[in-house]
């Protein structure tokens, strides 16, 4: 090291890399033979007057501004002690969490390079790109400039109020993917070669953008990871909102809650979500339809029509996403132990009939109570919208499915488990709390390798979808090709959907008030008073299963 390369005080030295963007330059670092720069806001801080509006662009700067370590992450409440053994997310305090982090092998105009955007999951409620496994410099050894983003999270990012527009954590995301547009080329990338991808609510967020018109011809390609395109019910997330504003005692507006303090507002919101899972549903935030934004179902949208008509998917699963709700704080046990009562609250969670749970049970005569459930509700509310999305996309769109079980008991191929094998980082000690140690290396070559593949030429390396139902498998061994794997089971789904238009008509003819039929669901004037019965039956089951004890949504 030279004179001129001398470290100051913060790790900073003459030969740092230093980016202009439109707001102002930034100053990186050289990590691990690549360049680094963390916490560039990519909009104002989202506190005071700007609390639960939508995103506006950061105030620009003077000089160099040091981009050297993560940014503030949005607020939000701690995994409960029974997650958090498995899951790491750490928190950095203050105001500017609207900002990302760029990995990039080659800092500067003129590379051109494949460029991937990730938003992280956390159930719209956890989460950061400050997470350790998510470290881009494995896709930037590898020719990709990698884009990691904050976005606000739970009430601040989701809640339904009726003073500001809807979605601001979707609006944030969106406002990341423009800042990206204007600038990733200054950093090496190319605008035009833009893989938007995420994980859980990371690929919920993605299927939205997706069929967001305001997105449209932001990035080429997408990724979804065990997260469909859908919409919550704007119904639910409100009274998720109002319980709240009711536990607080102030009205259920964003004026009123912007005046409550975050500790407050965080400690509410995770008592109100408590009683919360995937698997067992209950009060959340989620992406809501708005007319704007959101103007319609994002998955209707992206099935019925022309929007990303352009645009590469690869998207998919792992074998027991189910795992990591059921098995920390013991719940899979209880659920066993229920018996035929979790299976009704599993029908009133997938609003199905009998014939679902039958069929799965004759599939798989050797599983448990909790697997039965624990597919069945994956199946419903995961892998059947990525079927339905493949469906509509052939030739374009790649499906896997990730199989290789954590070396920790009882967790199998669960949700999160395939993000260590994606970037490449199992050795990474947050990595190993979900996988283990020792960690097979050549499945980390194959699926990192695919995902650069996927982002630098939009084919992953397997066959695209279609009429065959190709889903690449990657679990032991060598990744191999299936055909139509889960087919029976979405058979089942089919068969039941039928079943009960069948009796629906038969109904109408009978006299009983029917309105139509519509992909295979009836849809009837009773249907309120199904809804009802069903609500109340699931409540009974969860408040079984949380007894004793409770365990936070992931």
């Amino acid at each position: 090291m030279t004179a001129a390369d001398q470290v100051d005080e913060v790790g900073r030295t003459s030969r740092d890399p230093v980016v202009r963007t439109p707001y102002g330059a930034v100053r990186g670092r050289y990590e691990h033979g690549v360049a680094v720069f963390r916490g560039i806001p990519y909009a104002a801080p989202p506190f005071g007057p700007r609390r639960f509006g939508p995103p506006e662009p950061p105030e620009p700067w003077d000089g160099v501004r040091d981009a050297g370590a993560f940014g503030p992450t949005a607020p939000k409440p701690p995994y409960s002690e029974a997650f958090a053994q498995y899951l790491s997310d750490p928190a950095v305090p203050g105001d500017g969490c609207l900002n990302l982090n760029v990995w990039t092998p080659e800092p500067g105009p003129g590379a051109r390079l494949p460029v991937i955007v990730w938003l992280h999951g956390g159930a719209l409620t956890r989460g950061s790109s400050a997470v350790p496994v998510y470290d881009g410099r494995t896709f930037a050894r590898d020719g990709v400039v990698f884009v990691s983003v904050n976005y606000r999270l739970g009430v601040e990012g989701y809640g339904l109020f009726p003073d500001v527009p809807a979605n601001a954590g979707l609006r944030d995301q969106l406002a990341a993917l423009q800042w990206v547009r204007e600038s990733v080329a200054a950093f090496g990338g190319d605008p035009d070669r833009v893989t938007l991808a995420g994980q859980s609510a990371g690929a919920i967020s993605t299927g939205a953008l997706l069929a967001a018109p305001q997105a449209q011809g932001l990035f080429r390609r997408a990724v979804l990871q065990s997260g469909p395109p859908e919409a919550s019910d704007r119904d639910k997330v409100r009274r998720m909102v109002r319980r709240m504003a009711t536990r607080m005692k102030i009205p259920a507006t964003a004026a009123a809650f912007a005046e409550v303090d975050r500790e407050l507002l965080l400690r509410t919101q995770a008592e109100v979500g408590r009683l919360s899972s995937p698997v067992l549903g209950g009060p959340a935030f989620g992406i809501v339809v708005d007319g704007d934004l959101v103007p319609r179902d994002p998955l209707e949208a992206l099935v019925e029509g022309d929007v990303a008509a352009g645009v590469d998917l690869m998207m998919g699963w792992t074998s027991d996403e189910y795992r990591l709700w059921l098995v920390p704080g013991g719940l899979l046990e209880r659920v066993d132990r229920l018996g035929a009562v979790a299976l009704a609250g599993a029908m009133a969670r997938c609003h199905c009939g009998h014939e679902v749970p039958r069929g799965y049970r004759a599939l798989h005569p050797e599983a448990g109570t909790a697997e039965i459930v624990g597919q069945m509700v994956t199946d419903h509310l995961l892998r059947l919208p990525l079927h339905r999305l493949a469906e509509a996309r052939p030739g374009s769109a790649y499906v896997y499915e990730f199989a290789w079980p954590s070396k920790l008991p009882g967790l199998g191929a669960c949700h999160a488990l395939e993000l260590g094998f994606v970037f490449d980082t199992g050795e990474v000690p947050d990595s190993a709390k979900l996988a283990g140690w020792g960690t097979p290396r050549e499945l980390a070559d194959a699926m990192h390798g695919a995902w650069v593949r996927f982002a630098t030429e939009g084919d992953p390396g397997w066959q695209g979808w279609d009429a065959s139902h190709p889903v690449r498998i990657f679990g032991d061994g060598e990744p191999r090709t299936a055909y139509g794997p889960r087919d029976r089971e979405f058979a089942v789904w089919t068969a039941d959907a039928t079943a009960r238009a069948g009796a629906s008509e038969r109904a109408g003819v009978a006299g009983v008030a029917v309105d139509s039929v519509e992909d295979g669901f009836p849809v009837r004037m009773a249907a309120a008073r199904n809804t009802v019965a069903r609500s109340a039956e699931l409540r009974s089951v969860v408040r079984r299963l949380r007894l004793p004890g409770s365990v936070r949504r992931s």
